[in-house]
């Protein structure tokens, strides 16, 4: 231990001993400088970033290497250095072009993956910020309550929730909401509008120090743009009394800065029998300043505000014996509202050519109401099981982190290394669960109270390369304090719990070739407990530890082909099951998880582009007798494709399916949750700065389950009750139209 800590200072405080460097910077073809191109050694494997104002440097460069300039939506630059360009320095102007699988470069980096699925995201643009979840290969998600609540997420063999087991940020900011008044994690992403999304970047698995709470499956992060080149006004209607407009405006502009805004408004019924009434607006303004040398400043302001009514999962026996029809309700006065107000900014300062602090600060203002009905009349056979759950919140966070590239002395070696610090608080107020009537009465309140939860932390991550190897250590540790005021109880009743958590992580990457990456990851990552259960357990399983492994590769035979593959295990000290009539989570037991993911990306043409992904996945209960140690509604085989074209005779558009094989409701597989293969399709024609085109989901019109849950229910005429399928159905054939001008 004490010869690696030596080692490790002594790399850290080497000097410049390097034989040669080559800079300079990475400009448009209108002379603005790009941040974030790759540069990429493709003889040693070495590659950069270019920073806020355009500029680069790689070092160890030797005669006869050759250098590529990357970044999607741009032409990839090459040359071979020479002699005279040695400590020299060169100017790069970068063509815009058709996104294609050409232009990602396969780097040694630990989530290397997600370059690759940005050209997914790029030649088939989604249909709803949630959608985008689905570009993550293996990740699918359902909508169980009239289009208002965050959707259900399925990845790895976890039935996620509303995101128990994912972390998702946006620009940085959380999306996930710690003690939530419907679910621990909970995620809704409808704050966000589509076209604002400029790329992803994912990784699964507990392997990342950046990431804390929540990242056991995996984590998202969505990056919004900081510009437009056009203004934009599109109108999108169809089925259903479905509208959808959306408008992105540019309000400034000049050599330093500038501003746009964007907005969303969403109108539909649903194809349920009781309409949804459904509503989303969305407006978002975001302003960038960038000096171009070390600043980049970025200041966003967004405000998002729903309501619905929804039919509610419904039991199979009431279709089965005619009582409704597939899209009928037993209690047609579910649903909810929400709302949302968000400012966040971000900040570059490029130090030096070598040293950037990046930091971020967010306040959100969030509200929730959601009436639910799972279990009918079972409770209460006169006024039904209806609850309500209601939260006012306030998130307040915020993060610093500085990253430094060293040199050293050997040929073919670089180290970068990124600390961090950062806190969250959330405030939530009035964190209800109540039992109501028709949305109007209330019954009798079950739960009433305050949150107040702090998560400060701190992060270490060194990136180490040597010739065909790179070695990325990392350590994170997190801070909790959960605060609980019952507000049921007649004296003042104020309880407290804290925890600290300290996850060790190591991924080891290996390429023989500039076209061959072998990687090996591993960590110990958490997910944390909902602050009410925390306290109801005097502190009992507050953040129980996910421990992960990854081993496989990804090849990049040519420009056009793609293929990743990898195995995995993952074991959780304890699993958490939201129990939505009770309004709690509550522990399970252990469970183990291995699987296997494969992924293939392949560029037929300039203007044709097909990607598929094939996920399978073993969950099993640890501490059950075999047969009876099934995951509810975990998926066990999973798989999606897609085929994109592109500029023929001025059309575009695609085709895509997305398939789920049946998978165990309950943990003896007594009762079967249907799987399904759903295509969908959009076809659009530009010409000039219009386009039209038309949008179709479930193109076959296949019946089937969105959502589906084994619960026992009692109707209202029956005697006893029953154990079953309950289920949200899926969307039929879905034919929607679309215009759109860009000016």
């Amino acid at each position: 231990m004490k010869n690696f800590i030596f080692l490790l200072l002594l790399i850290i405080t080497s000097g410049s001993l390097y034989a040669h460097e080559i800079s300079g910077t990475v400009s448009s073809e209108d002379n603005k400088a790009l941040e974030g191109v790759g540069v990429y050694n493709k003889t040693t494997g070495a590659y950069t970033y270019t920073n806020v104002s355009g500029y680069f440097e790689l070092d160890d460069i030797s005669a006869g290497d050759i250098i590529r300039f990357y970044s999607l939506g741009f032409k990839t630059q090459q040359f071979t250095v020479e002699e005279s360009q040695l400590d020299g320095v060169v100017n790069i102007t970068m063509i815009e072009s058709a996104v294609s699988l050409d232009q990602v470069v396969l780097v040694s980096k630990v989530n290397a993956l997600s370059n690759f699925v940005n050209v997914d995201i790029k030649t088939s643009p989604v249909k709803s910020s949630q959608e985008i979840l689905r570009k993550v290969p293996g990740l699918i998600i359902g909508q169980h309550a009239g289009g208002g609540k965050a959707e259900q997420i399925f990845l790895r063999g976890f039935d996620i929730d509303h995101g128990t087991d994912i972390a998702i940020n946006v620009d940085g900011m959380p999306v996930n909401m710690v003690s939530h008044a419907h679910g621990q994690g909970y995620a809704d992403m409808h704050f966000i509008i589509p076209e604002t999304i400029d790329k992803i970047d994912f990784g699964k698995g507990p392997y990342y120090a950046q990431k804390g709470n929540f990242n056991t499956a995996g984590y998202i992060d969505l990056k919004l743009r900081k510009q437009i080149d056009q203004n934009t006004v599109s109108v999108e209607a169809g089925q259903f009394n479905t509208l959808r407009t959306t408008g992105m405006f540019k309000i400034a502009e000049s050599d330093y800065s500038n501003a746009y805004v964007a907005s969303e408004l969403v109108l539909t019924d649903g194809a349920f029998q009781s309409p949804q009434n459904f509503n989303r607006i969305n407006l978002m303004g975001r302003y960038n300043y960038s000096n171009r040398e070390d600043q980049d400043l970025t200041l966003t302001m967004s405000h998002f505000q729903s309501k619905w009514d929804a039919s509610g999962q419904i039991p199979q026996r009431a279709v089965d014996q005619g009582l409704i029809g597939r899209f009928g309700a037993i209690d047609d006065t579910e649903g909810g509202k929400t709302s949302r107000s968000n400012f966040l900014v971000n900040h570059i300062n490029q130090v030096d050519e070598h040293s950037t602090v990046r930091s971020k600060a967010y306040i959100s203002k969030y509200d929730f109401e959601l009436f639910s009905n799972f279990t009918f009349f079972l409770e209460d056979p006169v006024n039904g099981d209806q609850i309500r759950q209601f939260e006012d919140r306030t998130i307040i966070g915020a993060e610093t982190a500085y990253q430094n590239y060293v040199h050293i002395g050997d040929h073919d070696s670089q180290l970068k290394y990124e600390a961090g610090i950062g806190f969250r608080y959330d405030d939530v107020n009035n964190v209800q669960l109540s039992r109501t009537a028709n949305r109007q009465t209330l019954l009798e309140r079950l739960a009433n109270g305050n949150v107040d939860e702090v998560n400060g932390y701190g992060f270490f991550d060194v990136t180490y390369k040597r010739n065909k190897w790179t070695i990325n250590p990392g350590l994170r540790l997190d801070y909790f304090k959960f605060d609980y005021v019952n507000l049921l109880t007649e004296t003042y009743d104020s309880q407290s719990q804290d925890k600290l958590f300290l996850g060790p992580k190591l991924n080891v990457l290996y390429a023989p070739t500039a076209s061959v990456q072998l990687f090996a990851k591993s960590g110990i990552g958490f997910h944390s407990n909902d602050t009410r259960v925390v306290i109801a357990d005097t502190g009992e399983d507050i953040l129980p530890l996910a421990f992960g492994a990854d081993v496989g590769t990804i090849l990049k035979p040519s420009d056009k082909l793609a293929v990743n593959a990898a195995l995995w295990t993952l074991y959780l000290q304890q699993e958490f099951v939201y129990v939505g009539d009770a309004g709690i989570v509550e522990p399970s037991g252990k469970t183990r998880r291995y699987g296997v993911d494969f992924g293939l990306r392949y560029q037929l043409t300039d203007g044709l582009y097909l990607n598929g992904d094939v996920n399978y996945t073993h969950a099993r209960s640890t501490e059950d007798p075999e047969g009876e140690n099934l995951i509810p509604l975990a998926p066990d085989l999973t798989s999606t494709a897609g085929l994109s074209f592109r500029d023929i005779h001025n059309f575009s558009g695609g085709i895509s399916y997305r398939f789920v094989d049946d998978r165990p409701a309950n943990e003896d597989n007594s009762i079967v949750a249907d799987g399904y293969f759903i295509t969908d399709m959009n076809l659009n024609y530009s010409l000039k700065n219009w386009t039209v085109g038309i949008i179709v989901e479930n193109l076959f019109d296949t019946e089937w389950n969105e959502t589906q849950f084994a619960t026992e229910s009692r109707l209202f005429n029956e005697a006893q009750s029953f154990e079953e399928i309950h289920f949200t159905p899926g969307t039929p054939f879905y034919l929607r139209g679309k215009i759109s001008v860009t000016f």
